[in-house]
């Protein structure tokens, strides 16, 4: 998402490769060639506003393709896009607006028509945050705001190329995948199963957020439009499961055979759904991705359906380094216990607020890592399994502040499967872990 050559390379699949299916939302199906002109008349429309290179916009990321549209005419004008949940109450939207000096609020229709509101300056609202960079970030995401206003977080463009990079190295992706996006569009997991398809050419299932509970409707759009790649927080294959129960399905291959990869995101997945889930998406291969905002994807595991007890978190992925301190910030060698400190290739250099940044960030040999707050054990093997939460970083009922630096407590359990504020306890650690009902706003 937040680079020009993903911005290029999906203008040039408009040109060479302009009727293959680019996004499908609702009843739409939207070509490459389709999605190119949208970006090109916005482009224009946004070149009639006359905003300076490099400024910093507002695009509230509704989870449609003319918002995709938006965000790709954004990252070729040279622009920077801050993209909070289009659920954000409008006072939190404005607060962090000023103080990632946005000049423009930017929304399109569903005809392709840009509507710009001009952002009044407040230096005293944007003191202590950096002025975005655009020759690092064409993005910028935002934590979800559960302990406080949301943070925000730079994404690096190099920091994007190299993890779609990855992705489409580690599940060996193609041009005829077709990725199930179920996450809003303002989730890090985008980064995945939207932005990483588009720049391969692939095809993108959008779920409408008003149908995101619907069981039924996520079922024949999975078994409708042949998925290859599915992502998501346990409620979502639950739903999945209950959609397609009684549906008739190939007892060779379960209701989502055509699946290739299955990924676990989000909270533990419950114990009781990996038979089912194996046995629906028989074809697929299972993996249990664990990461956050700041850092992106850090950790992965290759899931046996057979397996028993606690699902590990994994090993880290490519280039990813893993340190684990003790209470008293010592390093533990080998098996052991304690907090997680993660850099990968594909983190932040740190909020835009930068105060932030020296609680948050600890350079060591020479790297910076990332402080999770979330307490592993790592086994002989160099398996990691995640244990809870640090008191420090997130408050968590029953977790009394202690005189060691951290304190495990057990990461709060959801009494429904319900979708959460982020993807927590396994993703976006810094921002604690609130789950809210469905279709309801990310706290302030």
């Amino acid at each position: 998402m937040p680079s020009p050559r993903l911005a290029e390379t999906v203008a040039v699949h408009g040109h060479q490769r302009p009727h293959s299916i680019a996004l499908h939302y609702n009843d739409q199906a939207v070509t490459y060639g389709r999605l190119h002109d949208l970006t090109e008349s916005l482009r224009g429309q946004l070149h009639r506003l006359g905003l300076p290179s490099g400024s910093t916009v507002c695009v509230p990321a509704h989870k449609t393709p003319q918002t995709i549209a938006l965000l790709l005419a954004v990252f070729h004008e040279g622009l920077v896009a801050l993209a909070p949940s289009p659920d954000l109450g409008s006072a939190a939207r404005e607060r962090i607006a000023r103080q990632a000096r946005v000049r423009q609020l930017l929304t399109v229709d569903a005809d392709g028509v840009l509507d710009a509101t001009p952002v009044a300056p407040d230096e005293d609202e944007a003191k202590g945050f950096a002025t975005p960079d655009p020759e690092r970030t064409r993005l910028l995401l935002t934590t979800s705001g559960s302990t406080g206003t949301p943070k925000i977080v730079p994404i690096e463009s190099a920091g994007f190329e190299a993890f779609a990079d990855w992705a489409v190295e580690e599940f060996g992706l193609t041009p005829g995948e077709t990725a199930f996006s179920y996450a809003p569009l303002n989730f890090d997991l985008a980064l995945l199963d939207v932005w990483t398809f588009l720049r391969l050419g692939a095809s993108v299932v959008l779920v409408d957020k008003e149908k995101a509970t619907d069981a039924g409707h996520l079922a024949a759009l999975a078994t409708g439009h042949r998925l290859t790649f599915v992502q998501g927080v346990p409620m979502m294959y639950r739903l999945l499961l209950e959609g397609s129960a009684g549906r008739p399905e190939d007892p060779a291959t379960g209701a989502f055979g055509t699946v290739r990869h299955a990924i676990f995101t989000g909270d533990r997945l419950p114990a009781d759904l990996l038979a089912p889930i194996a046995s629906a998406f028989s074809g697929a291969a299972f993996h249990n991705v664990f990461g956050c905002t700041e850092t992106n994807d850090s950790f992965i595991h290759r899931v046996d359906p057979a397996a028993t007890g606690p699902m590990p978190i994994g090993r880290p992925l490519r280039g990813t380094e893993a340190l684990v301190l003790d209470g008293d910030g010592q390093r533990v060698d080998g098996a052991g216990t304690g907090e997680l400190l993660v850099a990968t290739p594909f983190q932040t250099r740190g909020y835009l607020r930068e105060e932030l940044n020296g609680t948050a960030f600890t350079r060591i040999d020479g790297r910076d890592f990332y402080r999770t707050g979330d307490i592993v054990s790592r086994d002989a093997d160099g398996l990691y399994v995640l244990e809870g939460r640090a008191d420090w970083h997130v408050k968590v009922r029953g977790c009394a502040p202690t005189s060691r630096r951290w304190r495990a407590c057990s990461p709060p359990t959801p009494t429904s499967p319900r979708p959460s504020s982020s993807r927590c306890p396994t993703r976006r650690p810094a921002s604690g872990c609130t789950p809210t009902s469905p279709g309801a706003p990310a706290p302030d």
